[in-house]
């Protein structure tokens, strides 16, 4: 289910994607059922839907942490099976639920995906360092604190700003608000606009906060059953709902995720 013009403009597409994954019971369970959908540059993209739905599969695709069964992932019409998984990294950042943060301080974070790389570090007066800590509203003056002890929130806008060093076209926020306090996760939900119309970035956001997609997404994705049920411009579908799927998730949002 995708717009042909949409597509033609994206950034990122999904073609016919099916996952299909075997339990633990030996029993095969699918996840995703022959999806299509896509995210253009400059507009942040929401996926909602119940807890189990697929939705973290599917954004997981997106830089290869797992695979599909069928169909394919385009990167700017590249297939991204066809790219060095480091590359594609470099490209396609993700900022996770859960902050994960390394031993040491916030500087020797930010360095850590140019150690896999065998490129430079960059130094604390570093540019694209600077411009990172900037974009996600962080002091430089946290640079030589250790990164484990700073507040939730602060570790969040870390694994942001690690993910904005190395300057991807693409970024991938799987409930990166759920851990936070009503205040705090508004606050970087405001970075998260401001970075995407600073850098132009294609974003893609996996949540169960309506509040939040109603406030910075741009276009809506209702995954549920591991199907795409409804999608549209978020302030229409969100206040005009078509399928009766989505208006009952809309009264019943729900409260958590797994998915």
């Amino acid at each position: 289910m995708m717009q042909t013009d949409r597509a033609m403009n994206a950034m990122v597409r999904l073609e016919h994607i099916s996952v299909v994954r075997r339990g633990r019971d030996g029993v095969e369970h699918r996840i995703l059922h022959n999806l299509s959908c896509s995210a253009r540059s400059g507009g942040i993209t929401t996926i909602v839907g119940p807890s189990g739905g697929g939705k973290s599969t599917l954004i997981r695709l997106i830089n290869r942490l797992s695979d599909p069964t069928a169909g394919t992932v385009y990167l700017d019409d590249r297939d991204i099976a066809a790219l060095d998984p480091l590359e594609l990294r470099s490209q396609v950042a993700m900022v996770l639920q859960k902050p994960f943060l390394f031993e040491g301080t916030v500087l020797t974070n930010l360095q850590r995906s140019f150690l896999y790389r065998s490129t430079a570090l960059p130094g604390p007066d570093s540019t694209d360092l600077l411009r990172s800590l900037e974009l996600a509203r962080l002091s430089p003056t946290l640079l030589e604190r250790d990164a484990r002890t700073l507040s939730l929130g602060e570790q969040q806008r870390v694994s942001l700003a690690r993910a904005l060093i190395t300057t991807p076209g693409v970024l991938l926020l799987d409930e990166p608000t759920s851990a936070l306090d009503r205040p705090t996760a508004d606050h970087l939900a405001a970075t998260f606009r401001d970075i995407c119309q600073a850098r132009q970035l294609t974003v893609i956001l996996v949540t169960h906060d309506l509040r939040l997609a109603e406030k910075i997404s741009d276009y809506l994705y209702y995954l549920e059953g591991g199907r795409i049920r409804e999608e549209g411009i978020t302030a229409s579908i969100l206040s005009s709902p078509q399928s009766e799927a989505l208006r009952h998730f809309l009264g019943e949002p729900g409260t958590g995720e797994n998915s």
